[in-house]
């Protein structure tokens, strides 16, 4: 049965597909309805392990809890972890196949479509509603035949479509404009509504843009979503999160950025401890890629990243460890090493090495 479904996509990654998909179901819950998230494909470090010991990605996790339901590798039947730049571990049905490159990895979705569609079928059946995410932009016109997250899938559960776009880095209107117009006519009419996200001052300032977006693209806006913080854990490094100092306490905890790092949501409880039910910033937490000078920092920590010995290169590249210094220097620069350095996700092959005290520099 088809008709049981609405999609989510947007004019890129990180436009606040996850958040709307999950505010949706939490909406469509409250009305009484049975609601269940689905995204074909994920790419994401950061993932979940199910009560079967399964994987699958975050964000489907914070939309099953939205949706009152028991995570499941259903929700999320493909999950990409990268290992590099050009390959990634490939989690099927919540088992890892192999680690893949780009190349190998398109020659072997078609394999999958009919899985994930299986998978769908069989979820959709068991709700009133499924809520579906796109990944990234359905316009990414070098990947359309390969597709199975964006387009495709809409087409396959006969879904209707709503696209995001983020107002909040500028171009939203080219975006959506150009988004909507590389793609072909029956994929365009398949789109029923605009979101413009993540806006900020008055919204009448807007409303001109918005009629001219309508009268060019045929499509109406359904709605503009102000910007909000929402503190929850990030499904990969693409986050703002980075970019801050967080917490304002005397114990000072300095995070190396690996390029490829996973699970660094278990940081988060570094900036903050729960005092009589309350927040309460007891230490500081930032996270950087090269040593700068960041006062009495007490723990530096190196999380795990899907590639070791990639890793390794990266933190040694930047001086970040003592292995790559000259020995004249790397006596002088081991010789204070931090009051604690410690590594996690099992990766300490490489982190005796890093155990000196990084410079960081005032923030």
């Amino acid at each position: 049965m088809r008709g049981k479904s609405l999609m989510f996509q947007g004019t890129g990654s990180s436009v606040g597909k996850s958040m709307l998909c999950a505010a949706v179901l939490r909406i469509l819950r409250q009305d009484g309805l049975k609601v269940a998230p689905f995204k074909a494909q994920n790419m994401a470090l950061n993932s979940y392990a199910t009560s079967e010991g399964l994987e699958m990605g975050r964000a489907q996790v914070t939309q099953a809890e939205a949706a009152g339901m028991e995570p499941s590798v259903r929700m999320n039947p493909v999950l990409l972890k990268p290992t590099s730049d050009r390959r990634s571990q490939v989690i099927v049905n919540g088992k890892s196949v192999g680690v893949m490159s780009a190349m190998e990895y398109e020659a072997f979705k078609p394999r999958l479509r009919q899985m994930v569609r299986q998978t769908y079928d069989a979820l959709e059946s068991s709700v009133d509603v499924v809520v579906i995410e796109g990944a990234g932009s359905p316009a990414e016109i070098n990947l359309k035949q390969g597709d199975i997250v964006n387009m495709s899938m809409a087409a396959a559960a006969d879904a209707p479509v709503i696209l995001i776009g983020d107002i909040n880095p500028g171009g939203v209107f080219a975006a959506l404009y150009g988004t909507v117009k590389l793609l072909p006519p029956d994929e365009q009419r398949r789109i029923k509504g605009i979101v413009v996200n993540k806006f900020r001052g008055d919204v009448k300032i807007l409303e001109p843009g918005l009629k001219m977006l309508e009268d060019l693209l045929r499509i109406p806006v359904i709605g503009v979503v102000p910007w909000v913080d929402i503190d929850i854990e990030d499904e990969d490094s693409v986050t703002e999160r980075f970019s801050r100092l967080s917490g304002q306490g005397q114990v000072r905890a300095a995070i190396v950025r690996l390029p490829h790092i996973s699970n660094f949501t278990d940081f988060h409880l570094l900036g903050c401890q729960a005092e009589e039910g309350r927040r309460n910033d007891s230490q500081r937490q930032k996270s950087f890629r090269r040593p700068v000078r960041y006062p009495v920092a007490k723990c530096n920590r190196f999380r795990g990243s899907h590639g070791d010995i990639s890793a390794c290169v990266y933190a040694a590249s930047r001086e970040l460890c003592g292995c790559n210094v000259p020995e004249g220097r790397r006596k002088k620069a081991m010789d204070g090493f931090a009051p604690s350095c410690c590594g996690f996700d099992g990766n300490h092959h490489f982190l005796p090495c890093c155990k000196r005290e990084l410079d960081f520099s005032a923030v």
